[in-house]
């Protein structure tokens, strides 16, 4: 099947994403036409990369109930088939639905442009996850030579946004994992980034998912965490002064401990009754006798 090209698409990106609608990327004034479903390609590079088998099959549902409302947006290839740009859950869903052919508007798009407009009908849509957005931020930076400003202008992000997505690319793949599947906030997630260990990272991830505790508490809980108090080294004692503490605690008969080393410290003579007491009392008068003589 033949699809119908309009004149005036290779227009510029400024143009394209002009188009954009809350709810889908697709200029009303462009031509639509039906295309095999057998023609299209999906776009491995796309950002998505989890679709939900439940919302999946809801919207299989609706499809075979009212057909495919929002046509998919897909660009020409060399081999004269068509790689989807936008709308890859709604060629998933019309497949699984039995449809044969789906509506489509064409696009004459460099990569830099699929890249972008895919990441953007995502981010529309809320169908990306923080690391996907991440991630899809990530290539048209390096693969396109994108700053975080110019990102920021086409998503209508702030750069301070496309610099925190970013910083989620720092953590380790397993706290990215939760993040993903939405167990860790990108909050959450965001204050685990000045922690460099993987297994404490990742011990602080789980503490933190679920919305277990607020963000603030838990920048606090990791702060906490790469700042532990500080216990003293042991002080070192001689053979020659633990010897006298014991020799001590025989002659006194209670316990008798030494509180710091040999150079300097303190003695502490423990009693538990008057008996005790006046024992102790007893042997301090016979030595003060003693001394006198």
């Amino acid at each position: 099947m033949s699809p119908v090209r309009k004149s005036g698409l290779g227009r510029g990106l400024g143009a394209l994403l002009s188009d954009i609608e809350e709810e889908s990327i697709i200029n009303n004034n462009e031509a639509t036409s039906e295309m095999l479903i057998a023609n299209i390609d999906p776009n491995i590079d796309q950002p998505r990369k989890e679709f939900e088998p439940s919302a999946l099959e809801a919207l299989s549902h609706s499809i075979k109930l009212h057909g495919v409302i929002s046509p998919l947006i897909v660009t020409p290839k060399a081999d004269g088939r068509y790689l989807i740009i936008a709308g890859e859950r709604r060629y998933r869903a019309a497949k699984q639905a039995g449809l044969i052919s789906v509506p489509v508007c064409i696009r004459e798009c460099t990569p830099a442009q699929i890249d972008e407009l895919a990441l953007i009908e995502n981010i529309q849509r809320e169908d990306l996850n923080p690391i996907e957005i991440a991630f899809g931020i990530k290539k048209l930076i390096d693969d396109h030579g994108y700053t975080q400003d110019q990102v920021a202008t086409r998503l209508g992000k702030g750069r301070s946004t496309v610099t925190n997505f970013l910083r989620l690319l720092e953590l380790s793949s397993p706290v990215q994992e939760l993040v993903a599947k939405g167990r860790l906030s990108a909050g959450h997630a965001r204050c685990l980034v000045v922690v460099t260990d993987v297994a404490l990272q990742t011990e602080l991830a789980e503490k933190g998912c679920d919305n277990k505790v607020s963000v603030r508490d838990f920048e606090k809980l990791v702060k906490n965490a790469l700042s532990p108090k500080k216990v003293a080294p042991p002080v070192q004692q001689s053979l020659e002064l633990r010897d006298m503490v014991t020799r001590m605690q025989r002659t006194f008969g209670t316990k008798v401990s030494v509180l710091g080393s040999d150079k300097k410290g303190r003695i502490f003579i423990d009693y538990y009754t008057p008996d005790d007491l006046g024992r102790i009392e007893s042997m301090l008068s016979y030595l003060e006798e003693h001394y006198k003589a």
